[in-house]
């Protein structure tokens, strides 16, 4: 499953059960009858047609969005709104331009009631971690896509979150920082062990990083099916060229299309 078992409490079991979302005053249905089920540590990658309804899922386990019906289960506790288990990392970094590197890392947790000294420690350790700790004093505005990205990712791990979801993170960063990041993320996921449920439209994006990978229909989102992605972790740029990840490619090609994009 995990490519690390150090911390392994830093995770929790969630649990999506018969997720049911309108809009427009009930007429559009954005997910219906949705369920699905993350053991603790576990990497699932939703995939899926543009507006199919994969944000709208994970705003939902956020707590950010109420359901019409059904629930989600985070340790077997009901979630009702956001909460510091589950941190959020958003395509456009979502990064507060009047602080600095330093001090959206260290933001969170001012929440967590840390002293400054050790709100500081931790975070250019985090820092540190994304290879960003000789621009600690930098501000957003003076930092590359890939860093202000990075600077996201070391602030949302400085929380613990035991849930981590993650909004299509990489989509607007070109393709060789889109690669970098991406095992960034593993090699931090793999010290900061936390539940991931990561968006994105990339088939070899999600076979990359994931244990799963949950196809979705067009909205309102279903599961088309789900494939288990067994690679040996750590993993490395090479598996992309083995008859393996070519024919889980292929078979998750074929599942796309064969999705009846007639509504």
């Amino acid at each position: 499953m995990s490519e690390q078992q150090e911390n392994p409490a830093a995770a929790a079991d969630l649990v999506i059960e018969n997720l049911c979302i309108r809009y427009g005053n009930g007429r559009i249905a954005a997910v219906e009858h949705f369920s699905l089920s993350l053991r603790a540590g576990e990497f699932v990658s939703l995939l899926g047609p543009s507006g199919c309804g994969k944000t709208t899922i994970l705003n939902a386990i956020g707590g950010f969005l109420a359901p019409d019906s059904g629930r989600i289960l985070v340790d077997n506790k009901a979630v009702c709104g956001p909460g510091p288990d589950r941190g959020v990392v958003f395509q456009d970094f979502a990064l507060f331009p009047h602080l600095s590197a330093l001090g959206n890392v260290s933001f969170g947790s001012e929440m967590r009631k840390l002293t400054r000294r050790d709100r500081r420690q931790h975070a250019l350790e985090m820092l540190a971690t994304v290879g960003l700790a000789e621009h600690a004093t930098a501000y957003p505005i003076q930092l590359s896509g890939g860093m202000k990205q990075r600077v996201a990712l070391a602030r949302c791990f400085a929380n613990h979150p035991t849930i981590l979801l993650m909004d299509e993170p990489f989509g607007s960063l070109d393709a060789q920082t889109r690669s970098a990041m991406q095992y960034l993320l593993l090699k931090v996921w793999s010290a900061h062990i936390s539940t991931v449920v990561f968006v994105t439209h990339d088939i070899e994006e999600a076979l990359i990083l994931s244990d799963r990978v949950v196809v979705l229909t067009p909205a309102p989102a279903r599961i088309k099916d789900q494939i288990a992605v067994t690679f040996e972790r750590p993993r490395n740029k090479h598996i992309t060229t083995c008859d393996e990840f070519i024919a889980a490619k292929a078979r998750i090609l074929d599942l796309i299309e064969t999705v009846d994009y007639v509504q």
